[in-house]
Order: C-alpha cells, then sequence, then structure tokens
C-alpha cells in the first residue's frame, strides 16, 4: 500500500469557504485565533483523511507536498538507520501538527498508531496564504520552535538520562499532554511497548521491568497493555529530574 501521502484519492478536500467544522478542540485547532474570513481561506485549501492503525502517512525521503495536524487519534515519528534499527522521534496526538521540512523532502516517516482523523494543507497553497495571514505564520512559526524544543528534550533523554529516570519522563510527559487538563490519572497508550523502547533508546524487556518495578513501588498501575494509571506522579516527576 502506497503512503498516505501519494494517495491522493483518500483525500476529501473541503473547498467550499465554510467555517471549520473538522474537529472541536478549540485553542489547540491549527486555525484558532484566525478570523472568520481567513478560516474561510483555510478551509479552501483544506484536504481530509481518515487513517486506520499502522498506516503510512508518508515515508522519510518523499518529497514533503502536504502539511499536517491531528484531529483524532495518535502518529508516531520514526528515522530507520541502515541496518534497519529503528528511532521513534516523536508521539503525536490531537493538535500536533507535522510534515514540516525545509529541505524539501521529509526527515522522517509518520505512521498511525490508531484509528485517525487528519487535516491535511499543501504546503504550495499554504505558502502562498502565510504572508496574507501573519497569524497563520506565527503559528507555525510556534510549531516549529516548539518542533526544535522537543528535539533538544529527546537529546537529553537519550543522552543523560537512566532507564527509570527515561521511563518517569516518558510517563509524567505524557500525563501532562493528556489528562492534566481532564484532571484523569489514566493514560491510554497507542503506542506498544516496542515502540516506547524505540523512543526512549531502551529494550522492550528493559522498559517492561521498569514499568513493573514502578507499579511494585505504587507508582503506577497496568490495567492492561493499552493504559497505565499514575497513582504518584510527584514521585514520578522526581525520579525524571533525576532525584
Amino acid at each position: 500500500m502506497p503512503p498516505l501521502d501519494t494517495a491522493a484519492e483518500r483525500d476529501k478536500s473541503d473547498a467550499s469557504g465554510a467555517p471549520c467544522a473538522h474537529c472541536d478542540m478549540g485553542e489547540q485547532a491549527f486555525c484558532h485565533g484566525l478570523s472568520p474570513e481567513d478560516v474561510r481561506r483555510l478551509v479552501a485549501i483544506l484536504g481530509t483523511a481518515g487513517v486506520v492503525a499502522g498506516t503510512t502517512i508518508f515515508r522519510e525521503g518523499d518529497p514533503a507536498l502536504n502539511l499536517y495536524s491531528i484531529s483524532a487519534g495518535a502518529v508516531k515519528l520514526y528515522k530507520l538507520l541502515s541496518d534497519g534499527r529503528r528511532q521513534i522521534t516523536a508521539f503525536l496526538f490531537p493538535g500536533d501538527y507535522f510534515g514540516l521540512s525545509l529541505q524539501g523532502g521529509y526527515a522522517y516517516t509518520a505512521e498511525a498508531m490508531a484509528d485517525t482523523s487528519l487535516c491535511r494543507f499543501p504546503r504550495r497553497k499554504l505558502d502562498l496564504l502565510l504572508d496574507e495571514i501573519p497569524k497563520l505564520e506565527k503559528r507555525l512559526l510556534g510549531a516549529t520552535i516548539h518542533e526544535l524544543t522537543c528535539a533538544q528534550d529527546q537529546m537529553l533523554l537519550l543522552g543523560r538520562k537512566t532507564a527509570r529516570e527515561k521511563v518517569a519522563s516518558f510517563l509524567a510527559g505524557l500525563w501532562q499532554r493528556l489528562c492534566a487538563k481532564a484532571g484523569t490519572s489514566q493514560i491510554f497508550l497507542p503506542m506498544s511497548r516496542s515502540d516506547i523502547a524505540d523512543y526512549l533508546g531502551l529494550t522492550i524487556e528493559t522498559v517492561s521491568r521498569t514499568l513493573t518495578s514502578f507499579k511494585k513501588e505504587g507508582l503506577v498501575s497496568l490495567p492492561d497493555a493499552s493504559h497505565v494509571v499514575i497513582r504518584d506522579r510527584e514521585t514520578l516527576v522526581r525520579i525524571a529530574e533525576g532525584g
């Protein structure tokens, strides 16, 4: 199956010019803060796509034709070494953008981890709007800065932290992103243990052993493979910070 980025028939363009109704994410939405007229102009170039878990959206090196935002679901970004080893660089959720590129080609492969709804913005058409819609340009700049900050955090995670610190950082970070505003302690994990290992630079066995250790210490509970309940976030944060 070709990547989604090369399968245009999967996308449904909306050129109606009507206010965007593709998501209900509020301030997380790509169009947040734009005037009604600017939203209509953005929607005019917008395409949407629904992809099932496991779908490759685009591959590393493919021409960077589109920018994507996630309205539902989850996506992982990764790079492959020549010997087949994989480094996952990011887990993305609703409100996140991906597909930014300065060299004309995607710098990573993007794959849906769960059934996912995407908004797709053709880069050529989007670039034409940036000079005319300053708020949109500012939002893209913010996304670029955020991506750079995440890359710096990932360098610290991989280069200096122990296995316990890495797993604690991962769980505390996910809670902050997915659960803090909702006030819940249960995290849904759309990624596999293998994915977590490839993100943290650990083996699957080390990830599983560390999660089991945290469970025995009363820091988390593990109702099933797809959920973690945070029981002692303060201690997890302290471990993540080297305490």
